[in-house]
């Protein structure tokens, strides 16, 4: 695998409607604005949301996606939340190569949901095999 400096990469995924029900019981976060759209409407939000660390797990997806598919190739990741994402709305994770060196990569990544940033200034080292 050879990720070059400026390379692209994009992942794009569209959480249905069962995601965050899923996703609270493999991760445990049973919040209810993530499951209950009438304690979320309640709360002032337009409907559940996607769990944060949910939306992280795509960044990370896109990030092992672009080093050829390998878990185990993700060494370091960090990530700045900024906006709610929706049910049923596609998201696209993009990032670019930053740097390369000594069989690592650097990468930095953001998602978005249309106009809203979900992810912001994530940034990933991945080990080249």
């Amino acid at each position: 695998m050879g990720l070059e400096v400026g390379e692209q990469f994009e992942l794009r995924v569209t959480p249905d409607r069962y995601t965050t029900v899923r996703y609270a019981g493999a991760s445990g976060d049973f919040n209810p604005i993530h499951i209950d759209e009438q304690f979320a409407l309640s709360v002032g939000l337009p409907g559940r949301i996607l769990h944060g660390l949910w939306s992280m797990a795509q960044v990370a997806r896109a990030a092992t996606d672009a080093a050829g598919g390998d878990p185990l190739a993700l060494t370091e990741l960090s990530v700045q939340f900024r906006g709610m994402g929706r049910l049923e709305q596609e998201i696209v994770v993009s990032g670019e190569v930053q740097a390369v060196s000594d069989a690592r990569a650097r990468v930095k990544l953001e998602a978005r949901q249309g106009d809203t940033r979900l992810v912001r200034n994530a940034q990933a080292e991945l080990l080249l095999r």
